[in-house]
C-alpha cells in the first residue's frame, strides 16, 4: 500500500486547475503526467498529477507560480527526476513544474572559476564544460551522468569528491529563485566571501523545493588536480572495511575519494558488469588522493588500512583508476537489475562506521529484507539499499520497517536519517524524532513566511 500523502496537498479546485492550464507550457497529456509523477526512489504515487508545466525559461516558472499562488494550486518542482526520497513525486490535485528543459550553461569564467547555469543542466555536463578550462565542479553524485544541478541544489547533494571538497552548499555561490508568489529573489553573490545579511543562499540549498524554485545558479569551480593516485583495498567483511576507513580519519589524512562497498553489492556489480571484485574479498574500499603530494598521502592511507585489509592494489594507469571508480558508480544500476530499490541515506560519526554496518546486518536479519550497502566513508554517509521484488512495496511492510530501523540505528549512533538525498515523502514520518519540536516549529514558520499559501511541494521535507 502506498504511503498516505497529507490532505493539504489536494485542495485544488477544478476551476483552479483550469486556470493553470492557461499557461502556454502546460500539458495534461497522460504520458507527460506519468513521466513526471515520481522519481528513482521506488515510490509509486496512487494517482497522477493533474498536469505538467514544461518550463523553458525563468518567465515560464514565474507565470506558473503566479497562477498557482493566486488560485491555490499545489506545485511540485521537478528536474531530472533522479531523486531517491520521493521528493519530486506528485499526485492528483497537483501540477508539476518541470525545469529539465532549462538546460543551458550560461557562462563560464575561467579566471574567477565560476559557472552560471540553469537548473536543468546535468551535473556531468557542467564538469565537461569546466574541463575545457582545466577546472571541475566538485559535487559529483553517483548519478552524475543523469542528475541535474537543480535537483542537486534541492537536496544539497554530495558524491565521491565531497570527501575533500564538500557538498553542494560549498560549491554554490549564488542563486536566482522564483518564490511561491512569482517574485524573483537573488541570493548569495559572485564573490567567494561575503556575509551581508542572513545566509539565504544556504537556506534554499537542501530545502527540497519547498521554499522556491531555482532558475539559475552560480557555481564555484576548482582547478583540476595536477596529480591523482588511486588505491583499491579488499577486506574479509564490511565491518573490517569500516574500521579501516575510520583509521584513515583518525590518522588525519584527507583523501579526495573514500568509498566503501559490501560483498553483496560487489556480487551484483560483478554479475552486471562481468568484473571479479567479489573474488578478492568481502568488502571493497576505494581511496583516491590528489595534488602534488598525492603519492605520499596514498602511502599514509595504505599504512593506515594494512592492519585490516587482505590485499591492496594501486592503479597503474588512468584507465585502471577510472575502472575502479566506475565500479562504485555501477552499484545502483546493478542493484536495479535485481528488483525494486529503495536507497537509504543515513550518516553517522565517522568513527562509528563499523557499528553502523553491524547494525544494518542485524536489521536485514530481523526484517528479512535484503540490504546492500555502500558508503561515502570519509564523511560517514552510508547508503544501505533495500531491494525487494518488483511487485513489492517499499513503503509498507518489511521494507518500511527496515527503513525505520536504519534511521533509528543512525540516531543511536549520533547520526541523521539523511546525509544528501533529502527527506521527501519517504522519511518525513521520522523527521520530528530527529529535529525536535522547537526546531521543527521554527522551520514551519520559515516555510510559512516564504510560502504562505503552502503550495510549494506540500507534504515534503518538514
Amino acid at each position: 500500500m502506498p504511503i498516505k500523502t497529507p490532505s493539504d496537498t489536494s485542495s485544488v479546485t477544478a476551476d483552479a486547475a483550469a486556470t493553470l492550464a492557461a499557461h502556454p507550457r502546460y500539458t495534461s497529456d497522460a504520458d507527460a503526467r506519468a513521466a513526471a509523477a515520481t522519481d528513482r526512489s521506488g515510490y509509486i504515487p496512487p494517482t497522477l498529477p493533474d498536469g505538467v508545466v514544461l518550463a523553458q525559461s525563468a518567465d515560464d516558472v514565474v507565470e506558473a507560480l503566479r497562477l498557482a499562488h493566486a488560485h491555490g494550486v499545489p506545485v511540485v518542482p521537478r528536474g531530472a527526476g533522479t531523486g531517491l526520497a520521493a521528493g519530486a513525486s506528485a499526485h492528483a490535485g497537483q501540477v508539476v513544474v518541470d525545469v529539465s528543459g532549462m538546460n543551458r550553461i550560461l557562462a563560464i569564467d575561467p579566471v574567477e572559476m565560476t559557472a552560471v547555469v540553469e537548473p536543468g543542466v546535468l551535473n556531468a555536463e557542467v564538469n565537461a564544460a569546466a574541463a575545457e578550462h582545466g577546472l571541475f565542479y566538485a559535487p559529483d553524485p553517483a548519478s552524475t551522468a543523469i542528475c541535474s544541478i537543480g535537483g542537486n541544489i534541492a537536496t544539497n547533494a554530495g558524491g565521491m569528491w565531497c570527501a575533500k571538497y564538500g557538498v553542494t552548499r560549498e560549491s554554490v555561490l549564488g542563486l536566482r529563485v522564483v518564490l511561491a508568489d512569482g517574485r524573483i529573489l537573488r541570493t548569495g553573490r559572485t564573490t567567494i566571501k561575503g556575509v551581508t545579511g542572513y545566509d539565504l543562499n544556504a537556506l534554499f540549498i537542501g530545502s527540497e523545493g519547498t521554499l522556491g524554485i531555482v532558475v539559475e545558479a552560480t557555481l564555484r569551480l576548482r582547478p583540476r588536480p595536477v596529480r591523482t593516485e588511486t588505491l583499491a583495498a579488499y577486506f574479509p567483511d564490511i565491518e573490517a572495511a569500516g574500521r579501516a576507513a575510520s583509521a584513515i580519519t583518525a590518522a588525519r589524512i584527507q583523501p579526495s575519494i573514500l568509498e566503501l562497498m559490501d560483498g553483496p553489492t560487489l556480487e551484483a556489480v560483478d554479475q552486471a558488469e562481468g568484473s571479479r571484485h567479489r573474488e578478492l574479498g568481502g568488502a571493497f574500499l576505494l581511496a583516491q588522493t590528489d595534488g602534488y603530494g598525492a603519492h605520499l598521502e596514498l602511502d599514509e592511507i595504505e599504512g593506515a588500512i594494512n592492519p585490516y585489509a587482505t590485499s591492496t592494489h594501486r592503479a597503474g594507469s588512468t584507465e585502471e583508476a577510472e575502472a575502479l571508480v566506475k565500479a562504485r558508480r555501477d552499484a545502483i544500476p546493478a542493484l536495479e537489475k535485481l528488483g525494486r530499490v529503495s536507497i537509504g541515506d543515513i550518516a553517522v560519526p565517522r568513527n562509528r562506521l563499523a557499528e553502523a554496518f553491524a547494525g544494518l546486518a542485524d536489521t536485514a536479519a530481523r526484517t528479512g529484507v535484503r540490504i546492500f550497502s555502500v558508503a561515502h566513508a570519509a564523511d560517514g554517509n552510508l547508503h544501505p539499499m533495500i531491494v525487494v521484488n518488483p511487485h513489492e512495496s517499499i513503503t509498507d511492510g518489511p521494507a518500511k520497517s527496515a527503513l525505520r530501523d536504519m534511521f533509528r540505528l543512525a540516531q543511536r549512533l549520533g547520526g541523521t536519517l539523511t546525509g544528501e538525498h533529502g527527506v521527501g515523502l519517504l522519511k518525513r514520518e521520522w523527521v520530528g524524532e530527529e529535529l525536535g519540536e522547537t526546531s521543527r516549529s521554527l522551520q514551519h514558520a520559515i516555510k510559512a513566511a516564504l510560502d504562505p499559501s503552502g503550495i510549494l511541494n506540500p507534504g515534503k521535507a518538514i
